[in-house]
C-alpha cells in the first residue's frame, strides 16, 4: 500500500458511532453515488440537502431511492452524526460557512469529498467544535454510470475521529484507506487527473491520429478500444515494464523518426507524442535509450 506522512490533525476525544447515521450535502454525480453505496452499505441516510428547490426536484429519484427526504438548505435538519458534503470545490467553505448556524456542531464529524482541498476548509465548523476530515474516492464519476466503490481508494485526511470513522466507512464501502497530509494534498490530486481524464485525453489524441490514417471518426473509438483494453489487461496482470511494447522497448529509432515525421502536420499531436516518449524513457525499459532520446529531443536520464 503507498504511504505518505501520517495526517496531520489534532486528537479529538469523540467518540463516533460505527454506524452513525448520515446527511449527504449535494445531490451531484458524486452525492448520488455516495448515497447508494452508503444505503447498500447499511448506513442510513437522514437527509439529502440540496441548494434549492429546484435542486430538490432533481433529487427526487435519490431521495425514493434511498429513503430519506431532499430538503433545501434553508429547511435542513442536519442531526445526522455525520455530514458529507459533495459539492464543486468552489463552494465547499461558503456551504460550510452557510450550514454552521443551522445545527450544533459538537460531537459531530463532517467530511467533504475533494481531491485538491484539505480538510481545513471546514476550519469554520471545526471550531464550533465538529471533527473534520477530506475523504475522496479516487474515482470518476460521470453522467449514465455509477462505479463501484469496490476496492476504490480513498484518501483521507483531517481529525483523528473524523479518520477514525472514515476508515470504518470506507472499509463498509469496500475501499481501500490511503492517509495522506495535506502538503500531498495537491499532488495527489493531479495523480487522479492523470489516472482518468487526461488518460482521455491520451484517447482522445488517438483518435485523431486514427482519423489522419483514414479511420473513419464514427469507427475509431471501437477501434482502439481493443488494443487499449489488452493494455490495461497486461498493465494489471503483468506490471507496466512487461505490459511495455512498440517501438521505444525495441529500440526501433527509425520508426520514431518517421513518428515525429508523419506527425508534424498535427503539432499539438506531435507534442503529445514527444512528451509520452520522453516519459518512456524516464521510466520504462527502452533499447537504444541514447538514439531514442535524441530522436526526441529529451533530456530526462534514467
Amino acid at each position: 500500500m503507498l504511504a505518505l506522512p501520517r495526517p496531520e490533525s489534532p486528537c479529538y476525544a469523540a467518540s463516533v458511532p460505527e454506524k452513525t447515521d448520515i446527511a449527504i450535502v449535494g445531490a451531484g454525480r458524486l452525492g448520488t453515488a455516495l448515497a447508494l453505496s452508503l444505503t447498500q452499505a447499511g448506513y442510513r441516510v437522514r437527509e439529502i440537502v440540496v441548494r434549492g428547490e429546484s435542486s430538490r426536484k432533481k433529487a427526487r429519484g435519490l431521495s425514493r431511492r434511498v429513503n430519506a427526504p431532499a430538503v433545501p438548505y434553508k429547511h435542513a435538519r442536519l442531526q445526522a452524526g455525520l455530514v458529507w458534503l459533495c459539492v464543486p470545490d468552489r463552494e465547499i467553505e461558503q456551504v460550510a460557512e452557510r450550514l454552521a448556524t443551522t445545527a450544533n456542531w459538537k460531537g459531530k464529524v463532517v467530511f467533504h469529498s475533494s481531491g485538491a482541498l484539505t480538510s481545513d476548509q471546514l476550519a469554520g465548523l471545526r471550531r464550533r467544535g465538529a471533527a473534520v476530515a477530506s475523504v475522496h474516492p479516487m474515482m470518476t464519476f460521470v453522467r449514465g454510470s455509477m462505479p463501484s466503490l469496490d476496492g476504490v481508494l480513498f484518501g483521507v485526511e483531517g481529525d483523528s475521529a473524523a479518520v477514525r470513522l472514515a476508515r470504518s466507512i470506507v472499509s463498509r464501502l469496500g475501499g481501500e484507506v490511503f492517509p495522506i497530509a495535506k502538503r500531498g494534498k495537491t499532488v495527489y490530486h493531479a495523480w487522479g487527473t492523470f489516472a482518468s481524464p487526461l488518460l482521455l485525453a491520451l484517447l482522445v489524441t488517438a483518435e485523431e491520429v486514427a482519423h489522419r490514417a483514414g479511420v473513419p471518426r464514427r469507427n475509431a473509438r471501437a477501434s482502439i478500444l481493443p488494443i487499449a483494453r489488452q493494455t490495461l489487461d497486461n498493465y494489471a496482470v503483468l506490471g507496466s515494464a512487461q505490459a511495455f511494447s512498440g517501438p521505444i522497448v525495441r529500440g526501433d529509432v527509425a520508426t520514431v523518426r518517421k513518428h515525429l515525421k508523419a506527425l508534424r502536420a498535427l503539432p499539438e499531436v506531435k507534442a503529445v507524442y514527444v512528451a509520452l516518449a520522453r516519459a518512456a524513457l524516464r521510466f520504462l525499459p527502452a533499447g537504444k535509450r541514447e538514439e531514442l532520446r535524441k530522436a526526441v529531443g529529451s533530456k530526462a536520464q534514467r
